[in-house]
C-alpha cells in the first residue's frame, strides 16, 4: 500500500476542498480493498450519489468517505440530522471510511473503516439549527460521536503511518458481523454498550464483577430497565453465543 497521494491530480483545481476531495478519493479508489470480502479494488460511484462514495462490485457493500486534515478527534461533522436518522433505520446505510491526511507531505496518516452495524441513533448528535439569516435557515446538521463507538468498530488499515495486514483487517471485520443480525435498535444498543464497557477494562480476560462496576452508568443510560445486572448477564451470554467472548469458568470471560 502506497500512502502518498498522486499530487498531479490536484493541478487542475484551485479550490482547496476540491483538491482534497480529488486526492483522497483517488487514493481510496486505488489503494483500498473491501474489508468485508477482501476484493482487491473498490469502485467509485459517479459524483453526487446520495448514499455513498464507493462500493464493492463483489459483495455490494457501500462506503462513504470522510477526510480531515487535523486529528479526527471525538466528533465528526456529517450532513442533515433527520436524513442520517432515517438512513440508520433503512437498509441502505453505508459503512464509513475515515481518512486523516498530512497535506504538507501529501500522504495518509490514518485510515480506518467503521462498519455500518456500529451506527445507532445514540451516536448521532443533533446540531443547532442554522440561524434565520443563514442561506439555509433552519437547517439542522449532525455530528457522529466517534468516542461512543467501541474500538472494535474502528478497523484501521493505516494507523500513524503504519499499515495493518489484510488478514487482520478482514478478521476484525468478521468478528462483529453478528451485530447485523440485531434488527432492533435497542437490542443492538445494549450489545454495543456492553462491548464498550468490556473495552474500558483494557483486559482480554475479565470477571462479571468487573462489568457490574458499570451498573450505575448503564442504569442512567437505560432508566427504563430496573434489572441492570440481569441484563448484563444476558448480554454477556449473547456475546458468548455470537463468538465474541469465551466463557472461561464461572463468572470469568475472555475476548476472542
Amino acid at each position: 500500500m502506497n500512502l502518498s497521494f498522486d499530487k498531479k491530480l490536484a493541478d487542475n483545481y484551485t479550490s482547496q476542498s476540491q483538491k482534497i476531495r480529488v486526492l483522497t478519493e483517488d487514493w481510496v479508489d486505488n489503494q483500498i480493498f473491501c474489508p468485508n470480502c477482501g476484493h482487491l479494488n473498490i469502485d467509485k460511484y459517479e459524483n453526487n450519489k446520495p448514499v455513498a462514495d464507493f462500493f464493492c462490485s463483489n459483495c455490494k457493500e457501500d462506503y462513504e468517505l470522510k477526510s480531515k486534515k487535523e486529528t479526527i478527534g471525538n466528533k465528526l461533522v456529517d450532513g442533515a440530522y433527520h436524513t442520517m436518522i432515517e438512513r440508520l433505520q433503512s437498509s441502505n446505510n453505508p459503512n464509513f471510511f475515515l481518512l486523516n491526511y498530512d497535506l504538507q507531505n501529501f500522504e495518509v496518516l490514518n485510515f480506518f473503516v467503521i462498519p455500518k452495524h456500529f451506527f445507532i441513533p445514540d451516536i448521532i448528535e443533533e446540531r443547532k439549527a442554522l440561524s434565520q439569516t443563514a442561506r439555509r435557515a433552519g437547517w439542522i446538521g449532525c455530528n457522529i460521536l466517534l468516542q461512543s463507538i467501541p474500538q472494535s468498530g474502528k478497523i484501521f488499515f493505516v494507523k500513524n503511518r503504519q499499515i495493518e495486514s489484510k488478514e487482520k483487517i478482514l478478521a476484525k471485520w468478521q468478528k462483529t458481523l453478528f451485530l447485523r443480525k440485531e434488527k432492533e435498535i435497542s437490542a443492538k444498543g445494549w450489545l454495543l454498550d456492553i462491548i464498550n464497557c468490556i473495552e474500558k477494562l483494557k483486559n482480554k480476560e475479565f470477571t462479571i464483577d468487573e462489568i457490574y462496576v458499570f451498573e450505575s452508568f448503564l442504569s442512567k443510560k437505560h432508566p427504563e430497565n430496573k434489572y441492570i445486572k440481569d441484563k448484563i448477564r444476558q448480554q454477556l451470554q449473547i456475546l458468548r453465543d455470537r463468538g465474541y467472548l469465551y466463557f472461561i469458568s464461572r463468572g470469568i470471560y475472555k475476548i476472542k
